[in-house]
């Protein structure tokens, strides 16, 4: 039986020039400020090259998974399966960043007049844009496209997702007469699109370089300093919460969420240095189905789970919340931290996609506490140290997503646990032929991504 196996040496590794594109940054962004400052167009081209291509990727993925499904129940119930997730996931996020908040007390000692606040709603509104979350009815409307070329135009995510569902039932409606040819189309441009992700990733590092060089010459080390004691909290509840979705992913997914950290770390390793969780979106999606989990359940799960399940963001807000009360020396009643909760379980809903979104649901939640000694200027103080969270919120977020996919899958029988178990420890995945659950070319997946594949020939059960 005839084996092939791609290996890349250390040197070559993505996570090798990743990791000297971040210390680079840091390097420069140290040294010459401005510099560093002057690279950000570089982190955005890179940024905005992947970006083009998530609405046709997700719009494939999808498809392809329902129609070849073709069962509405099946789709229904991960969806609805997913949300209940989402929701008590992203709770207890809120809940767990309160009860640290509340024992590290990150804003003790600041003492800050809220007299001296008074140009701080000015501020927030230019880092707004002047917008406003959607409320909870607005945003469920706009999941449904106004035309689907405005859903691909405006990279709205959910609107495409929605689309491709319904795109995919009908084609699984039709295919019971015979595979329609679309289907064929649809499979080959899914080929070509990850093709040119394979292109574009190998800029990951010059993105990496140029983002990190940017923060840290746009915000300064002075920062860290500052607001050291609220960003160790922040990386703290991190740490603790990552601790809590190992627990859930190995008691309801049978994963190690350790080795699946190592067999996603070039991804992980550039949502760190872009503060950007989609930039890797296609490539999760491509190791979520490599690692065993379906096609549909990858589909549908992720790219909801940007919307729905930012656990890094909730948590980061709960913290920020008594942040701000222990700064302006307010002690907030278990009532108003309650109020808090439900208030951001609602708001941070609707924060993917809009331009300072934590402001706009910190705001928010202070409105509605109704606490006089807490004005809403109040959030301005966060504004040094927000642009230092991304690397938290990023990466909880991204496994986050992650471990929801894997407990959904396995929920729904959909978890070749196998095929799991062998990629996560680095052995060859044997693919009969030139067939494979995710491209249907094995050696582009390994070649992209530097997978372990044994390809074998024939009769996979003939010696």
């Amino acid at each position: 039986m005839p084996e092939s196996s791609t290996k890349t040496p250390w040197y070559k590794s993505m996570f090798t020039w990743l990791l000297v594109a971040i210390v680079a940054g840091i390097v420069i962004g140290a040294l010459w400020p401005s510099l560093g400052a002057d690279l950000k167009p570089i982190a955005d081209g890179f940024i905005k090259l992947i970006k083009m291509l998530i609405a046709p990727i997700i719009f494939c993925t999808v498809v392809l998974g329902i129609a070849h499904v073709g069962d509405l129940k099946s789709v229904g119930r991960i969806g609805v399966k997913a949300l209940i997730y989402f929701e008590v996931v992203t709770t207890f996020a809120l809940v767990f960043g309160l009860a640290v908040g509340n024992i590290v007390k990150p804003g003790a000692g600041f003492n800050i007049d809220p007299q001296t606040l008074a140009t701080g709603a000015e501020a927030i509104a230019d880092k707004t844009d002047n917008g406003e979350l959607p409320h909870t009815v607005d945003f469920l409307l706009n999941i449904i496209p106004t035309s689907v070329i405005s859903a691909f135009a405006e990279n709205e995510l959910l609107q495409v997702l929605f689309f491709a569902v319904l795109f995919g039932l009908g084609l699984a409606k039709a295919g019971e007469k015979g595979p329609p040819i679309i289907l064929e189309v649809i499979d080959q441009l899914s080929h070509v699109l990850f093709t040119v992700i394979g292109w574009i990733m190998k800029l990951a590092p010059l993105g990496a370089l140029g983002a990190m060089a940017y923060i840290v010459g746009e915000y300064g080390i002075s920062s860290l300093a500052s607001y050291g004691k609220l960003i160790a909290c922040c990386y703290l509840a991190a740490v603790l919460f990552i601790l809590v979705l190992a627990a859930i992913v190995r008691v309801f997914a049978g994963v190690n969420l350790w080795r699946f950290v190592v067999y996603i770390k070039d991804e992980l390793f550039i949502a760190l240095g872009t503060a950007s969780t989609e930039v890797v979106l296609p490539r999760i999606m491509t190791k979520l189905s490599y690692a065993g989990c379906s096609r549909t359940t990858t589909g549908l799960v992720v790219p909801t789970g940007y919307s729905f399940n930012l656990d890094g963001a909730t948590l980061y807000l709960s913290i920020c919340v008594l942040f701000l009360a222990q700064a302006l020396g307010v002690d907030l009643s278990f009532g108003e931290q309650i109020t808090a909760v439900l208030v951001l379980m609602l708001t941070s809903k609707g924060m993917a996609g809009v331009p300072g979104s934590s402001f706009l649901a910190l705001s928010a939640t202070v409105s509605a506490i109704g606490h006089g000694s807490i004005p809403v200027a109040a959030v301005a103080l966060l504004l040094g140290a927000d642009r230092l969270m991304d690397s938290m919120r990023v990466s909880v977020n991204l496994l986050g997503n992650c471990v929801a996919t894997f407990v959904v899958a396995n929920w729904e029988g959909q978890l070749d646990k196998d095929r799991m178990r062998m990629v996560l420890s680095g052995k060859p995945v044997p693919l009969v032929g030139d067939t494979d659950p995710l491209t249907g070319r094995p050696e582009i997946a390994a070649e992209q991504m530097g997978l372990a594949v044994q390809t074998q020939t024939g009769d996979p059960d003939k010696p």
